[in-house]
């Protein structure tokens, strides 16, 4: 018999919502905006560039100022909208996201366009742990939980890859700045549905932690900035030494401080919990490697295979398809019979064996025979993958900490996106300009040898990435051991914290 957990609805009251399942679109929609934000500009980026006038030192901004803000902004999103309220962040976020995206569709100056994405970031940090928790206490009954996370955890893992699309198509046929004006009407449309479709129980009147806010958003911000100044500056800048410092010195205040402070930002004991915590870092590992594939594959289709900004968003299509199904098709069918483990671990070896072929790779490599193989394998990593991250890290956790929890889920892959893209891409860089000097006899010969250095740089990146998924798989076997949903004693066993 299933044991119900703390905060879902038992008896004659838990009646569900007749339109829950349109709810679920109303929040997957806003998520899906959210995650394809981070790569939709990507394609856009050198037509912003030469419009702005950007230099190539600063152009990383563009990503990296949404990232820096989303990754280090996400734990008082998360308990913002535990205090106030998710249906009410929710709306709010959406707003913001929607006003923040039109004032960067509209930039004159390179400092416009910069700060625009950094307040997308910011309202996205408060818009993605709402949109999680809403999904968490909508969806109670294990089936119907096991299908909604289904769908939510393929929007989360094909979001950035759809982004790739969405962005060529309207580079191509538009102009760059459709790559931000398209969140206006989506956001339009999910605030009305919101107010028509969503419930929500009032906030838990609390005081904010401030001091938590400072300590831990500011060790996050510090550490992922200084991840993404590695990669011009180099890892023994003094600036990157120095930014490194600070953020382990704040962050270990943080968790002093959670231990003491009344009303913590991150209640430790969310944690502290074996399962939620091998979750938090399994996400944060996987991410750290797909977002690098997004990076090295996108310059290497442009690049060496010559592909235009929409021949290269259809190339990642495969890719978004093998996630849907992996999330939808199989986790999701198998989540309520097997553990979590049991799909975590097969699908990081999936998707550590795309990244392995990838490894292969040349400069005139053909898609369908070297390339398309791997998408499909890490796609379907990936997908199996995302689903019971989400759904265990969530599950059983007290009404009042779902959105710092939530948040959480969501700072681990925010902030491994961010590790991930500068970390890979300094390793590429530094191999692919070790090969050029070695390899560059003849001045004749120069593009060949530049190309192939760039190729070269990419697959010892990628040789990175699939031991870093191989590390993900290990943590999953090894934390994530909390049995399938329909073992209530043992589920309950593992989040003592949310037990009466």
């Amino acid at each position: 018999m299933s044991v119900p957990r703390t905060g879902e609805r038992t008896g004659p009251a838990a009646d569900p919502d007749p339109r829950r399942w349109w709810g679920l679109v109303i929040i997957a929609l806003a998520q899906l905006m959210v995650v394809l934000d981070a790569t939709i500009v990507n394609i856009a980026l050198p037509s912003a560039q030469r419009a702005l006038g950007i230099s190539d030192g600063n152009r990383q901004w563009v990503i990296t100022a949404y990232t820096l803000s989303f990754g280090g902004l996400l734990l008082l999103g998360g308990r913002v909208a535990d205090l106030v309220g998710r249906k009410r962040t929710f709306v709010f976020g959406l707003i913001g996201f929607a006003a923040a995206s039109a004032f960067g569709g509209a930039a004159t100056t390179a400092g416009m366009l910069f700060a625009a994405r950094a307040l997308q970031g910011a309202f996205a940090a408060v818009l993605a742990p709402s949109a999680l928790s809403l999904l968490t206490t909508t969806f109670t009954d294990p089936r119907e939980r096991g299908k909604a996370f289904g769908i939510y955890g393929a929007l989360a893992g094909s979001g950035a890859a759809i982004g790739f699309i969405v962005g060529g198509l309207l580079t191509e046929y538009l102009n760059w700045r459709w790559c931000l004006y398209v969140n206006v009407p989506i956001a339009i449309v999910a605030v009305l549905g919101a107010l028509t479709l969503l419930h929500d129980s009032p906030g838990h009147p609390a005081r904010l932690d401030v001091p938590g806010v400072v300590l831990g958003c500011g060790g996050l911000v510090a550490i992922v900035y200084g991840v993404s100044e590695a990669e011009p500056r180099g890892w023994t800048d003094p600036l990157v030494l120095a930014l490194f410092a600070l953020g382990i010195v704040l962050l270990v205040a943080f968790v002093w401080w959670q231990r003491r402070a009344p009303v913590p930002l991150l209640p430790l004991h969310i944690v502290r919990d074996r399962n939620r915590a091998g979750c938090f870092l399994t996400m944060g590992l996987a991410v750290i490697g797909m977002f690098g594939v997004f990076l090295f594959m996108t310059y290497y289709l442009q690049v060496i295979l010559r592909y235009s900004p929409v021949k290269t968003g259809l190339a990642f299509l495969p890719l978004t398809v093998a996630i849907i199904v992996g999330s939808t098709q199989i986790s999701a069918r198998l989540i309520n019979r097997v553990a979590p483990r049991m799909l975590m671990v097969p699908g990081m070896l999936l998707a550590s064996g795309g990244m392995v072929i990838l490894t292969q790779m040349t400069v005139d490599s053909a898609y369908a025979s070297e390339i398309l193989p791997a998408l499909l394998l890490l796609g379907l990593g990936m997908g199996l993958t995302f689903m019971p991250v989400f759904a265990t890290a969530t599950a059983g956790v007290a009404p009042q900490d779902a959105g710092v929890t939530s948040a959480t889920v969501n700072t681990s892959q925010q902030v491994g996106g961010s590790i991930g893209t500068a970390l890979l891409n300094t390793i590429a860089t530094t191999s692919g300009t070790a090969y050029v000097a070695a390899h560059l006899t003849d001045p004749g010969g120069r593009d060949l040898v530049t190309r192939e250095g760039i190729v070269h740089g990419y697959t010892v990146a990628l040789w990175w990435a699939a031991g870093i998924m191989l590390l993900a798989g290990l943590v999953a076997g090894l934390m994530v051991t909390t049995r399938p949903p329909q073992h209530g004693v043992a589920a309950r066993s593992t989040v003592p914290e949310s037990v009466a």
